[in-house]
């Protein structure tokens, strides 16, 4: 009977066996196979591709929550884990170090868990067309070729998927950088095999691909700079606008508020141009990364501030408006004057 129930159910199929063995009936045996036997054979495949899936993946959060970090020099770990008193200075280079680091950590945990998903996937999904009754031989030995043939025929999937490789491994950028990608600008939320998502200031989400990347202008790496361009009217002296500006920034530098943010001693430039509104004065502060628009709103607003206080002019656009004196001989059967030709002049 064991014999017979292995010739008429395949290897493995235990529904079928089982099944047969009950009722001696081929047919019985070969629906139950069908019907039962073969659903929880291929829904069993699928959950130990989830679980395997959901286990490479955490083993890769290990990995990344390690980089973050177990290797970071013992000085930039306790500053990323905020182990540092209240009292102590933080060097603002270990504190943009060990972000960098945090950034390229996730941004290279993102690329492997879509590489573990595309392979478990692919294993998986072979399995299952094996347990249907496919010949999956021909399919395993002609890979190489299949390959070579996708490799021609899908050239701007594999130009995206290496494009995407090279950014991450030189360090282009990551996840949480501010970049300028040409077709879109934003902040880096999540780098795949083949797209970039940005999200931009207005909370538009742009998915860029990779291979259409032809340049990258990262704001979020090592330092940043605030650059300010001041103008002040024609009749100001300009040496007392240029110690003005420096007590502002250098005030700014010395705010504990600010400590940390702006990493080097402000430097005011001098004059940037001569417009036609008024002088330009050029005002830099070098600061962390991601703070270099804060830091130039706080000086804007310290400026307006401070100019008002020492009766400093800041030029606009005055508008002023005249009309020609209308003829004197102008009588009540003649035609009203003309007043297409009012005037208008714009002056500083």
């Amino acid at each position: 009977m064991f014999h017979f129930a292995e010739s008429t159910c395949a290897e493995g199929e235990a529904v079928c066996e089982w099944v047969f063995d009950q009722t001696q009936s081929t047919t019985t045996a070969g629906i139950a196979n069908f019907f039962i036997g073969l659903p929880l054979t291929l829904l069993g495949l699928l959950i130990l591709g989830l679980v395997i899936r959901w286990v490479l993946h955490r083993l890769v959060d290990r990995i990344v929550k390690r980089a973050e970090t177990g290797m970071l020099p013992s000085r930039v770990q306790r500053l990323s884990l905020g182990s540092l008193g209240p009292g102590k200075m933080r060097s603002p280079q270990e504190m943009a170090t060990a972000t960098r680091r945090v950034q390229r950590a996730k941004t290279m945990g993102s690329l492997l868990k879509s590489i573990v998903t595309g392979i478990v996937a692919a294993i998986v999904a072979t399995m299952m067309l094996s347990e249907i009754g496919v010949n999956i031989g021909p399919i395993i030995a002609s890979a190489g070729i299949l390959g070579l043939a996708l490799g021609f025929g899908a050239q701007s999937l594999v130009s995206d998927f290496l494009s995407g490789v090279f950014m991450i491994v030189e360090d282009q950028y990551g996840v949480g950088d501010e970049v300028d990608l040409g077709d879109a600008i934003g902040t880096v939320e999540a780098v795949s095999l083949r797209v970039t998502r940005v999200r931009d200031i207005n909370g538009t989400v742009w998915y860029v691909r990779n291979g259409n990347i032809m340049r990258v202008g990262n704001m979020s790496q090592n330092w940043a700079r605030t650059v300010l361009d001041i103008s002040v009217a024609y009749h100001e002296d300009l040496n007392h606008v240029r110690r003005v500006l420096e007590d502002v920034a250098h005030d700014v530098w010395e705010d504990e508020d600010f400590k940390g943010r702006v990493i080097e001693e402000p430097s005011v430039w001098g004059v940037q141009d001569l417009g036609m509104d008024g002088v330009v004065v050029r005002v830099a502060l070098k600061t962390a990364p991601l703070e270099q628009w804060a830091i130039a709103r706080e000086m804007r607003a310290r400026i307006k501030a401070r100019f008002d206080h020492e009766g400093i002019e800041i030029p606009y656009q005055q508008r002023v408006v005249w009309h020609r004196d209308a003829p004197d001989n102008v009588t009540a059967t003649e035609p009203a004057p003309d007043r297409s030709d009012e005037t208008e002049d714009t002056r500083a």
